[in-house]
């Protein structure tokens, strides 16, 4: 399950800040301003998908669409050739701000995704198993607001892998790591998702975390946004831009097309 298919999508905003208007003015009163412009995409079952693209481009507007958080202004998504139209509880939501609950502690909030599960030992140690991964043993009963922005991240990250759901779309999940944490998360991303075979959509800035990550690579540009690569990584794990020529030219054109020379 998770085969996305995504038609002749569009996505159109109105712009009414620089609008003069009356409490009695409709909403529909502005500027109207296309973000998305007729994307055709459709991803396989258990792919790894990492969608590139500059800030403002439309990235995280698409996710949030393919989640169903927002709808298109035309063309639609289809998942398991379901029409998507509403948030699914098999579709998990890594935002790009933490969503942790103020109230809950790290425990509590990883645990919310199995609170189903009747055997509390299991339970417990299944908590315990994710808190150890994302590296946040000793701060299980911390609350959000006593763990650095970094914490609060691997804490959101590992209550997403706790739910193990069909469809995990995660928007810059590395977004606040240091150096070594952020490679240590996206290597368990990578076995995670070797393991369960779930369907991931993940936006990044990073072209490394794409290309090393990714089981496909979609780069969207222009504005507005439309698809400009839409490539299979046909390469084994681990992968080594040095040692692999044509992953290494792959990164060269990917840095190009995103206007930015590798070399600096």
């Amino acid at each position: 399950m998770g085969q996305i298919r995504i038609e002749n999508l569009s996505k159109e905003y109105v712009d009414r800040r620089r609008q003069k208007r009356s409490p009695t003015s409709p909403k529909t009163h502005g500027r109207r301003v296309r973000v998305l412009d007729g994307i055709h995409l459709e991803f396989d079952a258990g792919e790894m998908v990492c969608i590139l693209g500059p800030s403002g481009c439309g990235k995280s507007t698409m996710l949030r669409i393919i989640a169903g958080f927002e709808q298109p202004t035309a063309g639609a998504v289809w998942v398991d050739d379901r029409r998507l139209n509403r948030p699914s509880p098999d579709h998990i939501f890594v935002f790009q701000h933490s969503g942790l609950l103020p109230w809950m502690t790290v425990s509590q909030n990883v645990e919310l995704g199995i609170r189903h599960m009747e055997d509390e030992k299991e339970k417990a140690a299944l908590i315990q198993e994710f808190v150890e991964m994302v590296e946040l043993e000793g701060f299980e009963n911390h609350y959000p607001y006593q763990l650095s922005g970094g914490m609060q991240r691997r804490a959101e990250l590992a209550r997403a892998l706790a739910v193990n759901p069909e469809m995990m779309i995660m928007d810059e999940p590395f977004s606040g790591l240091d150096f070594l944490t952020h490679m240590k998360m996206r290597e368990e991303v990578v076995n995670m998702h070797q393991l369960i075979g779930k369907t991931i959509l993940l936006v990044t800035h990073d072209i490394d975390d794409a290309l090393i990550m990714g089981d496909r690579v979609v780069v969207l540009g222009g504005r507005p946004a439309n698809v400009k690569l839409d490539q299979r990584l046909d390469f084994s794990h681990p992968r080594n831009f040095e040692k692999d020529e044509e992953l290494g030219r792959l990164r060269e054109e990917v840095f190009l097309m995103l206007g930015v020379s590798y070399a600096v």
